[in-house]
């Protein structure tokens, strides 16, 4: 069997803080869509980059 393995997804906030883990954002389960935030400054994180890193844990 083969394996599949994504590539880790990073991102730097406008604040300088580079997010690599859930454990690095702040989210909002809205009534319609969560928002994520950078747990640094609070600054919104695009929904697509907040919903890859909150899949990712570190090892």
């Amino acid at each position: 069997m083969t394996e599949i393995c994504m590539a880790d997804t990073e991102y730097r906030c406008v604040c300088g803080a580079t997010l690599r883990y859930r454990q690095d954002l702040l989210v909002d389960d809205g009534a319609r869509s969560r928002t994520w935030k950078c747990k640094e400054c609070l600054t919104p994180v695009p929904g697509i980059i907040g919903e890859r890193l909150g899949h990712q844990h570190p090892m």
